[in-house]
């Protein structure tokens, strides 16, 4: 029974309890930040004119905005990136300048940890004509070029000042005997034209993709002398497809390989031996090339360009120009097979390559020939994409990289 006395007992802490509860009310929640904006690097094609060189802007992660780029630093068509790995120290950016001329360069740039700002250090030769592609492995110690239209590859030891070497290795790729022979493609296929360097996970071994022979090489790395060794080629059983980039799987055993001219992408199987005096990468082809276009789409009228995968391991992300499309498959968990999901346009043309963010909320495309930069919303639950949601202008788009 709620008696007089009862009341008199559990009021007081009644009131008590009301005060903290009302002071409690008062107290003004402290709002969370939102995250600050990411730093895109945007590289550009010089000979057109009207761009300068390598544009930096801000990307908004929470909103998918993108700010008007400015330039960075002018340099000449710097067409791919590749930056030294998270650390206390000095970082520094390495860009190829994308020539054909035996005399094309690499360029060493400082990045401002204030502003990031980029400041050339030095420059050195590429090693070739017409490089497309640079990478840097993950001790920091070593560097590599792939040159399209001089047919090598070049390795680099970085400096202690963060600047590049010059050339450690050349290989060339014209020695049919060691690197294969030509592809069936007389017009695309001439000469050897080598289009990416890529780093295994373990920082091993090189991959390069040879558009004109339709090999893909494997060298083993030093990296801390910057030289290549035991090279060994693998061949993707369709002649005349002319491979172009290659990415690992996030698992480190399935390996992507994008072939440009008859668009289509590769599925490997990755593996290393590691307890040998000369350690070895293998790629075996699981022999199931998926199209990047559209059965009805004609094949000579479309170059495929760029891929990615998400960080999760389930989606996969193509570029294609001429059908100036993206496209999205999903990767089954077991066994990394490739299923088509989406395809949609890139909302310009020329998706030269495209990038997405460190959220992966969001796409970045660079159209090269429409001289936009769309952005796109990736859905993380079905990886698929839609936009544009916004459209920045910038002049022949090359390349983009976040830092």
């Amino acid at each position: 029974m709620f008696t007089r006395r009862r009341f008199l007992i559990i009021l007081p802490a009644f009131t008590a309890s009301a005060h903290a509860q009302s002071k409690w009310h008062l107290r003004k929640k402290k709002p969370v930040a939102p995250p600050p904006p990411l730093i895109v690097y945007i590289g550009t094609d010089t000979t057109k004119g009207v761009s300068k060189g390598i544009y930096q802007a801000h990307f908004d992660t929470t909103k998918g905005q993108l700010t008007p780029p400015t330039l960075a630093a002018a340099t000449l068509r710097p067409s791919f990136f590749a930056v030294t790995p998270v650390g206390p120290g000095q970082r520094f950016l390495y860009a190829v300048n994308a020539i054909n001329d035996p005399a094309a360069t690499a360029t060493t740039f400082a990045i401002d940890p204030k502003t990031a700002g980029l400041k050339q250090t030095g420059q050195v030769s590429s090693g070739g004509a017409g490089p497309a592609y640079i990478s840097v492995d993950g001790t920091g110690h070593s560097a590599f070029v792939a040159n399209y239209y001089g047919g090598t590859v070049a390795s680099y030891r970085i400096q202690p000042d963060g600047t590049l070497s010059q050339p450690v290795d050349r290989i060339d790729f014209k020695d049919h005997q060691k690197f294969g022979a030509l592809g069936p493609n007389s017009t695309r296929q001439d000469t050897p034209h080598p289009h990416c360097a890529t780093i295994s996970p373990d920082n091993r071994f090189l991959l390069v993709c040879d558009l004109g022979t339709d090999h893909i090489t494997v060298f083993l790395i030093h990296p801390d002398t910057g030289q290549l060794t035991d090279p060994h080629t693998f061949t993707n059983g369709h002649p005349g497809s002319g491979p172009r980039h290659i990415l690992f799987h996030p698992n480190g055993r399935w390996v992507y390989g994008l072939n440009e001219i008859d668009s289509t992408i590769d599925h490997y199987l990755w593996t290393a031996t590691r307890f040998s005096d000369t350690p070895q990468g293998l790629l075996v082809n699981t022999n199931t090339p998926v199209k990047t276009i559209a059965p009805d789409f004609p094949a000579d009228k479309n170059t495929a360009a760029e891929l990615a995968v998400s960080a999760d391991g389930l989606y996969l992300y193509a570029s294609n120009r001429g059908d100036d499309s993206l496209v999205v498959f999903s990767i089954r968990p077991k066994d990394g097979k490739l299923t088509f999901l989406q395809r949609i346009s890139c909302g310009g043309k020329t998706p030269r390559h495209f990038t997405l963010d460190p959220t992966t909320q969001w796409l970045l495309c660079g159209n090269q020939d429409s001289a936009t930069i769309t952005v796109f919303r990736r859905d993380a639950a079905t990886g698929k994409l839609t936009g544009p949601t916004q459209t920045v202008p910038i002049d022949s788009p090359l390349f983009s990289l976040f830092i």
